[in-house]
Parts: C-alpha cells; structure tokens; sequence
C-alpha cells in the first residue's frame, strides 16, 4: 500500500466532483440534520439549527473462573455508556457539524491514557454535493464496517473481539466521503489523513496514519441505511448486500493500537487491512469481517524494563440472526469470532475463539431495546470445558436513547 497515492486521492477529492448521485448518510460519518424527531432548535432566521440526542447502556455482566468452573471470575454491574450528541449547521445546511461527549469511565480512555477525556466526536462538514464531503476535526476513521457502526445500532452487548483487538477507532485529522454511481449501483469511497495518535493527542509528532475504505452495493441501497446497522428490522423485500475494504498505513505511531492503547517509547508502524460484507433479506442477516495487523517489529520496552507489545495477527468475526416477529421485535442472533495471533507475540497470547448467542427484544428499533447475550471462550482451539482459559459468560443489557 503506498500512502502517498491515498494522500493524493483524498486531495483529489477535495477539489471537488461534481455528481447527482444519491449519498448515503451513515449515523457516526455524518451529522443528523434531516428529518431528525427529537428535541431540536433552529434559529428565527434559520441561519442555525442544532438537535440533541442521549444514549444509554446499563449492564450486569458475569464471567466464570474456568470452562468447568461457575464461580465468579468477574462481575460487571455499571453504566456501560452514557452520551450526549448534538447536530446541526451554522449560516448555510452544508456547513455542519457533530459533538459528542462520553461520560462514562470506560468512554473516555482513562484507564489507556490516565487522562479524562470525555470529548470523542467534535468535528465540521462540508458538503461539495449530496454525494461529496469533507471533514476537520476529531471523530470515526472510515475503518471496519463494526466499528463505524454506532454502538447503538448493535445486536449484541458489544462489539466483536476481533473488531476490539484491531480497529483503528477515532483520530483527528481530514476526510473525504464520495459516493458516486456505476449504472445503478451504489460506491462510497472513504480516505482520511490523520495524527495517528487517537483521541487524546495534544501534539503530532513526525508520523501520520493515512486510511482508505471502499463500499461496492451490487444490489442497490439498503433500506434506511440498513448496511450500517445489524439485523434486519427493515424486513428488506429484495436481498441486499454490501462489501466493503481498506487499509490503514499508521507511521510512527506512539500507542500499541496506534489510535488506541497504552503509550509506547520505541514508535511502531501499523498495517492494518480490513474486509467485510452484510447481507439481509426478510428478516435474515449477515455479516463477516476480516481484519489483520502487520508490525514489523512489535516489542518495546518502557523506561522500566519491561517488554510491551502491540498486537500482531488476523481475526475473523460471522454475524448470522433472524428476525422471529417482526411486530413483536424479538430477534435471535449467533456469533463466531476466531483470533490468531502471530508467530512473533505467541508466546504472550493464545489463539480465542468465542461462540456467542444473543436474544434481543426491540420495543423501538435500536433506539430501546433489551438484550441477553451468553458466550463460550475458547483458547488455543481446545473446546473443553477442563481447558485452561476457557471459561463462560453473560450479559444483560438496556439500551435507551433518541
């Protein structure tokens, strides 16, 4: 991958193409100031408008000492997530913008950074065309289909392992969205240049991380934006499906997951490539992400003497659900996710696998849902319960927000 040729794309594109296309307008890419119900503002000249929306996630979790062991390894009772976003334009709709704040411990990168940070989207938009835009400031990198996924437009409690291990979350720094046509099928080309350091950044040193993502919808769009959330409660009529791809080129960077974990003294570089697709039709759901992560050299040590590492390896994680009653908005979802190390960090992690079953009740959609998800580790490929590492767990979860 030659990052200098996506440094040059996205300048392309910030030039500007012109097209009538239809754009797709994912919820965590771009700002809500169309048909937004909810508590809202604009201003007697109409010169500013301004929405507000809250989410929250309050959890009991239960995790087991061992695979033939019940007893409490861990017990999980907390406010998984509590958020606050605000959308809206000044002076003219094409100039918008999106905040969003995170008042929960795990929310705010402390126990990485030792720092409070309770600011993880602040970022201005321009929009060229419907099907062009571009924007500044600190918010998603167009990476894995999961992780620019909202967390609230999820079927299970939380996202996959593999996306934890190897996404490249939010950073600060400039991005392109072009959606154009071939015939009548759908492209979203995504690019971004940023500092490669994450959220709580307060310099840039001397390496960035460059991102490109590319969306092929053979059969046309998903209803309300289906392809950016999980399972199918649009109950689509005709299949639809979506593959996506990309790359991520992190210079230099000062943290074991480049965007996310623990500071480093050595800098490492991070190559990162994702694939994925989802595919719905009359209630029926999946989807299947690929990710995996070259470092040349993945060891460091601190100013203490004591070796850190970033991870190394490749992950795979399937999504299959069915929606059982469509009026009722009961819901029945299985989840595999296999992680494999490489050989150079394989004396410090096992290969995981983790079999996972949900069961979700939509009172409103995403917007108010309740959710029972119980899991099965597995490491090192051995499934019985006497294993090592093996062990159980559970999940109960609400989610409520508008």
């Amino acid at each position: 991958m030659n990052y200098r040729l996506l440094t040059l794309f996205i300048l392309a594109l910030s030039i500007g193409f012109c097209s009538s296309s239809f754009a797709q307008r994912q919820r965590d890419e771009r700002p809500t100031i169309e048909d937004f119900k909810g508590i809202q503002y604009t201003g007697d000249d109409s010169t500013f408008y301004i929405n507000f929306r809250f989410r929250m996630q309050n959890r009991l979790k239960y995790t087991t000492i061992g695979g033939d062991d019940l007893g409490a390894e861990d017990f999980e009772a907390r406010i998984r997530r509590l958020r606050l976003r605000m959308d809206g334009y000044i002076y003219n709709p094409r100039l918008s913008y999106s905040i969003q704040l995170g008042f929960t411990r795990g929310d705010q990168d402390y126990d990485d950074t030792d720092v409070v940070n309770i600011v993880r989207d602040a970022v201005v938009f321009y929009s060229f065309t419907d099907n062009f835009y571009v924007a500044f400031g600190q918010n998603k990198l167009p990476g894995n289909r999961q992780r620019v996924n909202s967390s609230g437009e999820l079927q299970f409690a939380e996202r996959s392992l593999v996306n934890a291990t190897f996404n490249i979350d939010r950073d600060f720094g400039i991005k392109a969205y072009y959606s154009p046509k071939i015939g009548a099928i759908p492209i979203h080309l995504k690019g971004a240049i940023s500092t490669g350091e994450g959220r709580v950044s307060t310099t840039t040193d001397n390496g960035l991380a460059y991102t490109g993502r590319a969306e092929f919808l053979p059969l046309g769009e998903f209803t309300n934006e289906g392809d950016y959330y999980e399972g199918d409660l649009e109950y689509e009529e005709t299949p639809k499906l979506s593959f996506g791809g990309g790359y991520s080129y992190n210079d230099r960077t000062t943290r074991t997951g480049g965007q996310t974990g623990t500071y480093v003294m050595t800098p490492l570089t991070l190559k990162t490539t994702f694939y994925d697709a989802i595919f719905k039709y009359r209630g029926w759901a999946y989807q299947v992400e690929y990710m995996k992560r070259g470092v040349d050299n993945p060891f460091t040590t601190d100013e203490d003497g004591e070796v850190t590492y970033a991870f190394k390896g490749q992950g795979v994680n399937q999504q299959l659900s069915y929606l059982l009653d469509r009026k009722l908005g009961y819901e029945i979802a299985g989840r595999y996710t296999w992680i494999k190390p490489h050989r150079d960090i394989r004396a410090y992690e096992a290969q995981t696998e983790v079999i996972e079953l949900g069961l979700t009740k939509y009172f409103r959609a995403h917007r108010l849902k309740l959710q029972f998800n119980a899991s099965y580790n597995v490491e090192d490929g051995t499934y019985r319960t006497s294993h090592d590492g093996n062990n159980w767990a559970a999940t109960f979860q609400i989610e409520l927000g508008i």
